[in-house]
């Protein structure tokens, strides 16, 4: 067996200083990926292994803090489910999902920015008509949003497909229980003149599940879990690039703490407060409670933009 004073020895022997020994097997590494056919996958792997071993050799990486490091993955995987994507609040925290969204989705003229996905998105939310309740039993004050769905041309976008989901009042989604229930989430179609219009609750802030490895994370750094009040939005449509996105309430006290880093200016609204007497669009008795109304106009860019 070879010790470490046997393998100091021979790199002095072959006249290499231990910075050297550590760049040459960065290239060693590098070069084992020429065969790939697939020239993106070069690119990446090689990239990632430059930046992960110069990341190695910034901070002088012991192989106790490699190990712990190996074993907080593990813990990932390991609360990783159908209902719970670890993963994703992971890049979330450490701004990789936001970072991978400002490089991949550059500004293109007056579209609608993107931000984050979230881990709580589900295919096959409810169908409703336009004016319809997304609500679906969840608590919360109701909200009134509306808007228009138009191209970077001023174009009305008639038939786009609109997936809205968000919390209750408690910061709760309803994949966050235990049972079947489905609220807080519906897909909708804008019409011929690219409007829509629903019936939500009005956001309010809460703290991603931090119950797991990445919330033991955040205590350990000092930073809270919270995230800024908000709705999500999906947009589809033909030959237009999809737009996942959130809007905001203005005056949220946590707009320039939000822990996955998700606000941009252009996405922060006014949800307007409304008396319990006030009139409602649609005509809707809201039964003596306050309500609030927001309005968002959505731009797609076209597709390959």
């Amino acid at each position: 067996m070879t010790n470490s004073n046997d393998t100091t020895a021979a790199n002095e022997g072959q006249g290499l200083t231990p910075a050297e020994v550590e760049e040459r097997l960065i290239d060693t590494v590098t070069a084992s990926f020429a065969q790939a056919t697939d020239e993106r996958l070069k690119e990446l792997l090689t990239s990632l292994v430059r930046h992960l071993h110069g990341f190695i050799r910034d901070v002088r990486l012991t192989e106790a803090e490699w190990n712990a490091a190996i074993e907080f993955l593990t813990k990932v995987g390991d609360i990783t489910d159908d209902q719970r994507q670890e993963f994703i609040l992971l890049s979330d925290v450490l701004g990789a999902s936001m970072q991978t969204i400002n490089v991949s989705k550059q500004p293109y003229k007056n579209a609608t920015e993107a931000t984050v996905f979230g881990p709580f998105f589900v295919d096959d939310a409810p169908l409703i008509e336009n004016g319809g309740d997304i609500a679906g039993g969840g608590t919360g004050q109701p909200c009134w949003v509306e808007g228009v769905v138009r191209d970077t041309d001023d174009n009305p976008i008639p038939g786009a497909r609109i997936e809205v989901w968000e919390a209750d009042e408690e910061g709760l989604y309803d994949v966050q229980h235990e049972d079947d229930r489905v609220y807080g989430r519906a897909h909708l179609f804008a019409e011929a003149d690219g409007s829509f219009r629903f019936w939500g609750l009005t956001p309010t802030p809460y703290p991603i599940p931090d119950d797991g490895p990445v919330g033991q994370m955040l205590k350990a750094t000092g930073r809270s879990p919270m995230r800024a009040s908000h709705l999500h939005f999906m947009v589809t449509a033909p030959r237009m690039r999809t737009l996942v996105t959130h809007i905001f309430v203005e005056g949220d006290e946590l707009l320039n703490s939000d822990t996955v880093f998700g606000v941009k200016e252009s996405l922060i609204k006014n949800f307007e407060q409304q008396p319990a007497d006030a009139p409602t669009p649609d005509g809707r008795d809201l039964e003596g409670q306050t309500w609030s109304r927001t309005r968002f106009d959505v731009v797609l860019a076209p597709e390959g933009a």
